[in-house]
């Protein structure tokens, strides 16, 4: 059987959720120029989030997630005006040192509540699957990948098309124009901040019924998120999506032709991140890294 039709489908499945997955930490690093090492605590959360109302209440996670991407805003919001503001003219290590701490306070805190055991939602429609001739689609990835492209498709209308949008825009090309525009500044980098936490916030809620949920998945998601905005370029969204796309056929690719490919497909993005510092640190768009 031919195994690149599929090979195809489970890659754009997968490059959609992983760029719901890093556009977050593109805004956030393109508009306040802070590199949250904190990010994939906010997919955590989001997951154990979804878990907690399945549970609890017995509510569909695709239903909770508006509610838990607004809490998830609000928590952004006020984690940036306590601890982020403050060191916003701070060197880069002590910013890096700062959210890096405060995901392993909250990976601590998920310990604490959920206990180190894999959790997991199991909705009817989890682990459907549909035939079109030689190819599976997986109705989970389907319902994700959907999701995934209505939110990002979501947040680029609100950047072209609303004043916050365009000021948020504005700050990221320009900070100093933006200012004397009377932009202001503490803000939008709020809000920025607040939006980038729900949008990871939403991917959790999507691998929350995909995969296992733990205190410690945010670890591998930050690794894969930054070998996307890296391969992409930092601070760019458009390559945040490229970056997405071409690690998620790369991945898949490996895991389809490789002997062992499912555990060599791991090891892609720790490559992919090693190789682009080293050949291309502007990545396919935006700025060097040392920038």
């Amino acid at each position: 059987m031919d195994l690149i039709p599929q090979l195809i489908v489970d890659a754009l499945l997968l490059g959609g959720i992983y760029t719901l997955m890093v556009i977050g930490l593109a805004l956030s690093f393109g508009v306040t120029r802070v590199i949250n090492f904190a990010h994939g605590e906010a997919v955590m959360l989001g997951a154990y989030g979804a878990f907690t109302v399945f549970v609890a209440f017995g509510v569909d996670p695709l239903i909770a997630m508006p509610v838990l991407m607004v809490a998830g805003c609000v928590l952004g919001m006020v984690l940036f005006k306590v601890a982020i503001a403050p060191v916003l003219k701070a060197p880069h290590v002590n910013q890096i040192l700062l959210t890096f701490g405060i995901g392993l306070v909250l990976q601590n805190l998920a310990l604490v509540i959920w206990s180190p055991d894999g959790r997991s939602v199991v909705p009817s429609y989890a682990y459907s699957s549909f035939e079109f001739g030689d190819v599976v689609v997986s109705g989970g990835r389907l319902i994700g990948f959907g999701i995934a492209a209505v939110l990002v498709l979501a947040l680029f209308f609100w950047l072209k098309r609303t004043e916050f949008g365009r000021a948020t825009r504005a700050l990221a090309e320009q900070h100093d124009a933006a200012v004397l525009m009377g932009i202001n500044v503490n803000q939008m980098y709020a809000l920025a901040f607040g939006l980038s936490v729900a949008l990871g916030v939403a991917t959790g809620v999507i691998l929350s019924f995909l995969g296992a949920i733990t205190p410690f998945m945010g670890f591998h998601i930050l690794v894969k998120g930054f070998a996307i905005i890296v391969l992409g370029g930092l601070g760019s969204i458009v390559g945040a999506v490229l970056g997405a796309f071409l690690l998620a056929f790369a991945e898949t690719a490996v895991s389809y032709y490789v002997p062992n490919g499912t555990g060599w497909a791991e090891a892609v993005a720790f490559l992919t991140l090693f190789l682009v510092l080293v050949l291309r640190p502007r990545g396919i768009i935006g700025q060097a890294v040392a920038d």
